[in-house]
């Protein structure tokens, strides 16, 4: 009964994903609208573009009003000279270039979270052909179960057929009904992948809809030409990651020359009229105000250092992510080196012969020159070889779409067949 479960609940994803094709493209445009990341990103740098004029705009201005009376006992406005309204404006203007070092520290966080988004946006694409390429492994993998079934329920047939000659004992007949149902199984476990890579691929395209995705079309190899060394020298040219963590070493040194402005007053100009009423002629007066650094050892001198060590520390994390960018090319392009040795080995030696001998040992058994076990090892070795292939396949893809997240490499083609 739980086997028969098991068909039927694979018949019924089978027909519900082959009622429409999935395509990468599509899914990869929809990513870049929709992905919760990149729509973070994107506010974020909107909100930077706006704090840039306000880092390089004036304080506001002061304006004061008062009155000064003389006595308690009434009101003495234009019979004392020293009787008089207040008007006073100021406006406080920071040490010649403090505004534009302000400016400039801004502009570089902006394009540093620019940066940012650029990176967030390939990591996106990779991500979405990832999940795309294991999707695909899935549904291949269980095409691979089913076309190797029908070889088992041939082992099978012959097995009863012998069986029911007396050539074979019962247990042959056992031993192919039992690797025939154990593809059943696995199967189901390749269903229930579909179902979680699904759920992945839509949290990532920012998709709420729980229906299935479809099947995905079968790619064909992508082609990567470039060795590591060019590989490398373009993504120290071209990485996001690594502009953006230049864009935060500019940033650290504005903020250092900031820091050492501060050790300079700034200035308020200020400016007031005061009317004194009656026969007592109006008072204006002009002031500038200083500020003075007297507690620089606490202060500024504390400042600078602290702006010293954030460009150390902004210049450490440069080197780091130029390690991390040549650590992750390395290893995915071994990936693909490996992958692409292994698939051709895989499909033009292993498979070929021991499909060739699955052939031999097929027929012998039908004669009885050859006994099951020796068939139905044959068999799961070609499955095994099978599916190993497809899955080098796809790790090739999967690293090439890395190597071209990491060094910003343009891709035109979705590895899809026409």
């Amino acid at each position: 009964m739980r086997t028969i479960i098991v068909v039927l609940a694979a018949l019924l994803l089978g027909a519900s994903s082959s009622a429409e094709e999935l395509q990468l493209a599509a899914l990869i445009d929809e990513a870049l609208k929709n992905n919760p990341d990149i729509r973070i990103s994107q506010a974020r740098i909107e909100a930077a573009k706006y704090r840039i004029p306000q880092v390089k705009s004036l304080p506001d201005p002061m304006v004061s009003v008062g009155y000064q009376n003389v006595g308690l006992n009434r009101y003495s406005y234009g019979d004392y000279s020293e009787s008089q309204w207040m008007f006073t404006a100021s406006q406080m203007f920071p040490y010649f270039g403090k505004r534009a070092l302000k400016g400039e520290m801004a502009e570089r966080d902006m394009e540093n979270l620019q940066a940012m988004d650029e990176a967030v946006r390939l990591k996106t694409i990779a991500r979405v052909k990832e999940l795309y390429y294991d999707l695909f492994l899935s549904y291949k993998s269980i095409d691979i179960l089913r076309e190797k079934r029908e070889l088992f329920s041939k082992i099978e047939e012959l097995s009863m057929a012998r069986y029911g000659a007396g050539k074979a004992p019962q247990q042959e007949v056992v031993m192919a009904q039992t690797e025939k149902y154990m593809l059943f199984e696995k199967e189901e476990m390749f269903n229930q992948k579909i179902l979680s890579t699904e759920a992945m691929l839509r949290a990532t395209i920012g998709r709420e809809s729980k229906s299935p995705l479809g099947r995905p079309t079968e790619p064909f190899p992508s082609t990567f030409n470039a060795d590591m060394d060019t590989v490398l020298k373009g993504a120290y040219e071209r990485s996001p990651e690594i502009k953006s963590r230049e864009r935060m070493v500019e940033a650290a040194k504005a903020k250092l020359a900031m820091s050492k402005k501060e050790y300079y007053p700034d200035v308020t100009v200020g400016a007031g009229v005061f009317p004194r009423g009656g026969d007592f002629q109006e008072i204006w007066g002009l002031t500038a105000t200083f500020n003075i650094p007297v507690y620089f050892g606490t202060k500024q001198g504390p400042g600078v250092q602290e702006a010293g060590a954030s460009l150390t520390q902004s210049r450490h994390e440069l080197d780091s992510v130029n390690y991390m960018v040549a650590a992750a090319i390395q290893d995915n392009y071994s990936m693909l080196t490996a992958t692409g040795k292994l698939m051709d080995l895989y499909k033009n030696g292993l498979m070929p012969k021991t499909y060739q001998d699955f052939e031999l040992a097929l027929s012998g058994y039908g004669t009885g020159r050859v006994e099951a076990i020796v068939v139905i090892t044959r068999l799961k070795t070609l499955l095994d070889y099978d599916l190993l292939y497809w899955g080098q396949f796809v790790e090739r893809e999967k690293a090439i779409a890395r190597l071209c997240s990491i060094a910003k490499i343009p891709d035109t083609h979705t590895g899809e067949k026409n």
